[in-house]
């Protein structure tokens, strides 16, 4: 009679036991890890160390698919995209004697997407996109050139960008 009315209080106190000791490993594994998360609209590099950074690109209105006005390069390094969530389509371009050929690719979440150094790019984003950006450290402070995309281009990039978004 005793074990039976032991058994359950065992039990609980084990799971008591495992409960305790898994929030002393969350502590512990907190201690040991940095976490980040961006919410907010926009692009912010949260991680950035002497030699590389992490940044998070979320929906900006200038970055929607009927706003983009220009395109931009870096100089010293590549830069890739994965995409969280959402829609997002990478806009790449090649440059013959002043003119723009625009080339785009809708972006499929968990799928890295490397733009090499000196490549034209930008990205159109949904209101629902999250896109994660790693590339060299202070990118953004610097190492970058923009261009902007005349009429005729935008017109351009605009017809070719409509078939991935959904008007709304």
């Amino acid at each position: 009679m005793l074990k039976k009315h032991f058994l359950p209080f065992a039990l609980r106190q084990a799971q008591d036991e495992r409960e305790k000791m898994y929030f002393r490993e969350m502590s512990k594994s907190m201690e040991l890890l940095e976490t980040y998360e961006h919410h907010g609209d926009g692009y912010n590099p949260f991680l950035i160390t002497p030699t590389w950074q992490i940044a998070q690109l979320n929906y900006l209105p200038e970055q929607g698919f009927r706003s983009l006005t220009k395109i931009d390069r870096h100089l010293e390094t590549d830069e890739a995209f994965v995409l969280f969530s959402g829609t997002a389509v990478l806009i790449v371009a090649e440059e013959v004697e002043g003119s723009l050929t625009l080339y785009t690719t809708p972006m499929e979440p968990e799928k890295t997407y490397n733009v090499p150094k000196n490549v034209w790019h930008n990205i159109a984003l949904a209101e629902d996109a999250r896109v994660l950006i790693v590339e060299n450290s202070n990118t953004h402070l610097g190492d970058f050139e923009f261009r902007d995309l005349n009429e005729q281009e935008k017109s351009e990039l605009e017809q070719q960008l409509t078939p991935y978004f959904k008007e709304g």
